[in-house]
C-alpha cells in the first residue's frame, strides 16, 4: 500500500519524530521545515523561503517545488537585473541597497528572479535623493530582489509543471504539497501531520514564527479559511484516496487543533487519527 506524508509547521507536530514515518512512505514537507528535517519532497510557495532553500544547497539533493520557478538563460541576466543601469548607477546603488539577495554564480547557465530589477530601485533612489539617505533607505527597503543561479544538479521545479493546464491555483504551500503528492505518488492513503489550521492561543501557530521569512511571534493567528477551501478541493478532487487529518488527539481534544473541521463533513474519505492510531495503521 502506498503512503505520503503531509508535513505542516504547526505547532502540534513539535516533538513528533518525523524520522520514523520514512520506512512508511514518501514524506512530502514545506517551506522552513528544510532547516531540521530532509524531507522526500519540498514545498515552497513565498518568494523569500524559495530563494533561502535554493541557496542552502537543499535542491541539489532534494527534490523541490516552487511557485513561479522560471528558469532563464545566464546571457539575459544583465537585461533583467540591472534593465540598462549605467556603471555609475550601479556603484550608488551598492552604497544605498543591500536587499539584492544572490547565491554565487559559478559556471551556472540558467537563473530564476524574483522581485523588483534593479532600474526600478534606481528611480526610487533619484526620486528620493533630495529628502536624504535615511529616507532613501526606508523606501528601498521594501522591495527586494531574489536572484538564484541554478546548479547542475538541480532538482527544483516550477509548481505549474504539476498541473494539467499548466496553470498554478495559486494555493498555499500546504495544500499545495498535499496536491503534488497525489498527482505524483498517486497514494492510497495521505496522513496531514502538522496542518493544524487555526491556533489554540491568541497569536500565531507556527514552528518558524519570528524567524527569516516568517512573521513575529506576537502576531495575530493566520486566517485559516483559504486552508480549509482548499483541502477540501483535494479530499474531493482525489476521492478514491483516503485522507487522515493527525491530531495529538484526534478529534477529541475540544479545542481548535483537536477537533472535526465542519466544512469538511461531506467527505466520506476524511479520517480524523491521533498519532498512535497512525503509527498502529502503518506498520
Amino acid at each position: 500500500m502506498s503512503r505520503v506524508f503531509c508535513i505542516g509547521n504547526g505547532e502540534s507536530r513539535k516533538g513528533f519524530d518525523l524520522e520514523q514515518l520514512r520506512q512508511y512512505g514518501k514524506i512530502y514537507g514545506c517551506n522552513a521545515i528544510y532547516r531540521d528535517f530532509t524531507s522526500d519532497v519540498l514545498i515552497a510557495v513565498d518568494h523569500g523561503i524559495m530563494h533561502e532553500i535554493y541557496h542552502s544547497g537543499y535542491c541539489y539533493e532534494n527534490q523541490s517545488w516552487f511557485r513561479n520557478w522560471t528558469k532563464v538563460p545566464a546571457m539575459h541576466y544583465e537585461m533583467m537585473v540591472y534593465a540598462g543601469l549605467t556603471k555609475l548607477e550601479i556603484d550608488e546603488l551598492k552604497e544605498t541597497y543591500d536587499s539584492h539577495i544572490e547565491n554565487e554564480r559559478i559556471n551556472q547557465q540558467e537563473f530564476v528572479m524574483h522581485g523588483t530589477n534593479l532600474s526600478g530601485i534606481a528611480n526610487i533612489i533619484k526620486s528620493n535623493k533630495s529628502k536624504g539617505k535615511e529616507i532613501v533607505k526606508e523606501h528601498v527597503n521594501h522591495s527586494h530582489l531574489y536572484v538564484s543561479w541554478i546548479s547542475d544538479e538541480d532538482k527544483s521545479h516550477s509548481i505549474t509543471d504539476i498541473y494539467d493546464d499548466n496553470k498554478d491555483r495559486g494555493w498555499a504551500a500546504g495544500p499545495t504539497s498535499g496536491y503534488i503528492a497525489c498527482k505524483q505518488e498517486k497514494p492510497c492513503e495521505v496522513f496531514l501531520i502538522g496542518h493544524d489550521l487555526r491556533s489554540n492561543a491568541k497569536t500565531v501557530n507556527n514552528l518558524y514564527k519570528g524567524t527569516k521569512h516568517y512573521v513575529a511571534e506576537q502576531n495575530k493567528p493566520t486566517p485559516h479559511q483559504n486552508w480549509v477551501i482548499q483541502w477540501n478541493d483535494i479530499f474531493k478532487e482525489f476521492s478514491d484516496i483516503h485522507f487522515y487529518k493527525v491530531n495529538e488527539k484526534g478529534e477529541l481534544g475540544n479545542d481548535n487543533v483537536n477537533c472535526r473541521i465542519d466544512d469538511w463533513n461531506d467527505n466520506k474519505n476524511l479520517f480524523y487519527i491521533d498519532y498512535q492510531t497512525m503509527l498502529d495503521k502503518c506498520k
